[in-house]
């Protein structure tokens, strides 16, 4: 119950270290990456935004990746420290960590030119990655956050990427089934955030009508030895306590359920989690 008070990088921290997530990731985003070289100047410099980026486990694929300018933004000023100790003990001047709320940035299209001039100098970017970080924006104000970014920050020839935990599963040994059934169970409240209709939704809508856009659905499993470090995780996906706070009680209800459930039977914990990438001007097929 004490891994509650932890912080949300740390806990993320975790979850990197013993799930096949960032791994996921990883392998999208090099999809995605060979996408967008194929389309763009072999010669020309690539820039990029990771939102919600904490202390971005995907750090080496993107420094490397996009020498014109990465741009790290996130809320947690740990997570944003972390990134700049790093950039100075490894001298990447090319690499930045902005601290803001994007959800009030990018709701507004004032407010997006406005971070477009300021923070990234008036250039656009040509990869634009929401990587679990849309959990903290309603999923009726997605298409603003995504339009607004795709219309003003987004290069002529980019790509946005999404990942974020499915919403609905049967399976108890998963994320979604433990999120829905807790917040249910607790706070009347189920997980509307799918990003797989999403996508069909984005495909029927006029303001994307010259996007290619694709989604797929991905299995990974986290499994640890010690239970204080797979609770840190569960309540980062139980959104405890910036979205849900649960009495002491409902935690210690939790914690039981776990430790019987997945923990004592060794049993891996699982999530299916979805994918989206909406390209731009490109020539020809995208992959995701």
């Amino acid at each position: 119950m004490q891994t509650s008070r932890a912080l949300m990088s740390q806990q993320d921290k975790i979850w990197s270290r013993f799930s096949r997530d960032k791994a996921d990731i990883g392998e999208a985003l090099a999809r995605v990456l060979r996408t967008l070289s194929k389309a763009l100047p072999l010669d020309r410099p690539l820039r990029a935004l990771s939102v919600g980026s904490s202390t971005e486990p995907q750090f080496r694929i993107l420094e490397a990746s996009f020498r014109g300018g990465l741009y790290l933004l996130d809320i947690e000023r740990s997570a944003l420290e972390v990134i700049r100790e790093r950039i100075r003990r490894q001298s990447l001047t090319h690499v930045f960590a902005l601290r803001h709320d994007y959800t009030k940035v990018f709701l507004d299209r004032d407010a997006t030119r406005r971070f477009l001039r300021r923070e990234l100098g008036g250039r656009r970017l040509d990869l634009i990655a929401f990587e679990h970080s849309l959990y903290y924006c309603p999923a009726d104000q997605w298409r603003d956050v995504l339009l607004n970014v795709f219309d003003i920050l987004l290069s002529k020839v980019g790509a946005i990427h999404c990942v974020l935990m499915s919403s609905s599963a049967r399976n108890p040994a998963t994320t979604t089934w433990l999120y829905n059934h807790f917040a249910g169970k607790f706070f009347g409240h189920r997980n509307d955030q799918d990003l797989s209709a999403f996508a069909g939704r984005l495909r029927r809508d006029r303001r994307f009508g010259r996007a290619e856009i694709f989604s797929k659905t991905d299995r990974v499993r986290f499994l640890v030895d010690d239970f204080r470090e797979l609770m840190s995780v569960v309540w980062m996906i139980l959104l405890y306590p910036n979205v849900h706070r649960y009495t002491p009680g409902q935690r210690r209800e939790i914690t039981q359920h776990l430790y019987r459930s997945l923990f004592a039977k060794r049993k891996p914990l699982l999530q299916d989690q979805d994918h989206l990438v909406i390209y731009r001007g490109l020539p020809g097929k995208g992959l995701i």
